[in-house]
């Protein structure tokens, strides 16, 4: 399927032209008919010689509805370039142009509508004037084809144009997330709310459980339409109807994008490659305030240029955009910049969300100029030294086919420069450094606390900089290469002692000594430092129920026991209970039973314990 826009001043005969072209009044408006002005977006269809099925957005042609016009332009795969052979090129015509030129759009035809209301030689004249108008832009060379949509001269010329053209354009392409930039919300009596737009980036069935960002609105697909037909399935390209269950109408507004659940991120900030247009009247300044504008969603925002001050007519720049309000794009979307009175610039989505980049920073932009341009496995490389990715996200934020992605991920996984870790691909290079900073944690930690056998995994992860849904594959990947090792008590280097001091050996022996004659009562008073106690306790010498109360480890072990055959054989244990059990005080029995709950072996029920259920209580 293929989507065709109309582009032109107003009043030069674009509704005229599609009325004539389809049958179709594209003017849906009240008011429109009235005043016989377009307002906002109209919508046709056909079916051209060749038998492929078109459809047809006509957009309003007056400066104060431009950015109507520019929610009709997104999607389009041939614009037609409306000009009156009355009045020939205008402020619109330049505008429109500059715009379909900023948006990419595949391919164009030039429309001389009204053709009947001039002589032949006066229209020669006029084509002449917009070859020179369209020169230096996507639409130079493009065929000119005279009509009148009142006569119907010219139509069958036009169609069959429409066609040729077509034959060589590029179908849309299918990225497996289909993307519906709405462009109308409304009720239908009983049918409930529906929603309208071009489908892009992958095909859309009845039945699926889809999501509107922004705002993260959930919905069903209750139904399909393709030019008023119901459909079970549709191909991205395809002017769609879609019938939703789950929300209401008043929730859903033009801008909005239906995607798959997940699918889609909204964004604060995007990094972009601007092209001035050659009618900006003013220098486009950093900091400037500006509107963006991409498919059909909009944000007021700040400009900041990154490689320049200021954007000169028809230059290019780098460019990031603080926007003010969260809209629905991906990388790879056109989109356009707009002051207060002009279209300014245009251009490619480079990243979504990214950080705030240095300003005049080579390295900065040598890595937009490599997602800009550079080759797949490149661009993935690139991404993936700077963080790791989902293993089936490459095609969405490379913005190209499966295939071609899945065909990228190999050839990185042969050369070696990436991994697999689970779902996650990894650089080798990302891992490397990585598992250094790590080892490095280790070191520091350890520094500090000599008497600790190893760092405490939480805090080397935290102290790395490594988010914790990767951290287990960067210590695999430093114990693999010898860097770390991976104990029970945390991250150590390899073969990682600790040797007490001659004096610490002694307090240790002393403590340990007065720990075993004190059995269940233990000494509470000049216990050692916290270093030591912890080397004790991983040492396994030592059970610290964190309550001021050091037990021996083979007397805590000893009383664990204990308290889980009486509970076994009586249901239950009171604290007076495992005081006179143990002929201990009430102090030692509530340390020991307080712990036991800690380390769920027990839970507490009134005033009394009872064996949690699932424990390993008799470990």
């Amino acid at each position: 399927m293929y989507v065709i826009g109309t582009a032109g001043h107003v009043d030069h005969g674009k509704s005229t032209l599609v009325r004539a072209l389809t049958g179709i009044d594209p003017d849906r408006l009240r008011e429109e008919k009235e005043r016989g002005l377009t307002i906002d977006l109209g919508f046709a269809w056909l079916t051209l010689p060749s038998g492929r099925d078109v459809s047809i957005v006509d957009v309003p042609g007056h400066e104060r509805f431009i950015k109507n016009m520019l929610a009709g332009a997104g999607g389009v795969d041939l614009a037609l370039l409306v000009v009156a052979a009355d009045e020939g090129v205008m402020p619109q015509t330049r505008e429109h142009l500059a715009i379909l030129d900023l948006l990419d759009v595949p391919a164009g035809i030039v429309v001389l509508t009204k053709s009947d209301l001039v002589e032949r030689d006066y229209a020669d004249l006029v084509e002449a004037d917009l070859a020179e108008t369209l020169a230096g832009t996507r639409f130079a060379g493009a065929p000119a084809v005279r009509v009148s949509g009142t006569t119907g001269e010219g139509l069958p010329e036009l169609l069959a144009a429409i066609d040729a053209r077509l034959e060589s354009t590029p179908p849309k392409r299918d990225l497996g997330r289909p993307r519906l930039p709405i462009d109308r919300a409304f009720t239908m009596q009983g049918f409930g709310v529906v929603v309208t737009g071009t489908l892009v980036d992958g095909a859309l069935e009845a039945g699926q459980e889809v999501e509107l960002q922004p705002g993260r609105l959930r919905a069903r697909v209750r139904g399909l339409q393709r030019h008023k037909t119901k459909v079970a399935r549709l191909e991205p390209g395809t002017r769609a109807a879609v019938n939703l269950s789950g929300i209401h109408a008043e929730d859903v507004t033009r801008g909005m994008v239906l995607s798959l659940s997940g699918a889609i991120t909204p964004a604060h900030a995007i990094d972009v490659r601007l092209q001035a247009t050659s009618i900006l009247g003013h220098p486009l300044a950093h900091d400037a305030g500006i509107t963006f504008l991409s498919a059909t969603s909009e944000s007021e925002g700040r400009l900041r240029l990154l490689d320049r001050d200021a954007l000169l007519p028809g230059e290019r720049a780098w460019a990031q955009l603080v926007l003010d309000s969260p809209v629905a794009v991906s990388r790879g979307d056109h989109c356009v910049v707009r002051t207060s009175n002009e279209t300014a610039a245009g251009g490619v989505i480079v990243a979504i969300n990214p950080r705030r980049h240095r300003r005049n920073h080579l390295p900065t932009i040598e890595a937009l100029e490599l997602q800009l341009a550079g080759a797949p496995t490149d661009r993935l490389l690139d991404l993936l030294l700077r963080a790791p990715l989902d293993a089936y996200s490459p095609a969405e934020l490379l913005s190209i086919e499966v295939a071609a992605a899945e065909a990228a991920v190999t050839e990185l996984l042969a050369a070696g420069a990436a991994v697999r870790e689970g779902p996650r691909l990894f650089a080798r290079a990302w891992l490397d450094a990585a598992a250094g900073r790590v080892a490095a944690a280790a070191d520091e930690y350890l520094a500090a606390n000599p008497l600790r056998t190893a760092a405490p995994r939480e805090h080397v992860r935290s102290a790395a900089r490594i988010d914790a849904a990767v951290f287990d594959a960067v210590v695999a990947h430093g114990v693999a290469g010898g860097r770390i090792d991976a104990r029970p008590a945390g991250i150590a280097p390899p073969g990682y002692t600790v040797a007490l001091g001659e004096r610490q050996q002694v307090e240790a022996d002393t403590f340990l000594a007065a720990l075993a004659a004190g059995g269940a009562s233990p000494p509470t008073e000049h216990l050692p430092s916290p270093a030591l106690l912890s080397y004790l306790a991983e040492q396994g010498r030592i059970e610290d129920t964190g309550a001021g109360v050091v037990f021996d480890a083979a007397t805590f072990a000893a009383m664990r026991r204990t308290v889980v055959a009486h509970i076994e054989a009586n249901g239950s244990i009171s604290l007076a209970e495992v005081r006179d059990l143990f002929g201990t005080s009430r102090k030692y029995a509530q340390a020991l039973l307080e712990h036991l709950d800690a380390l769920k072996v027990t839970r507490r029920v009134g005033d009394a314990r009872v064996l949690r259920a699932g424990s390993e209580a008799t470990r």
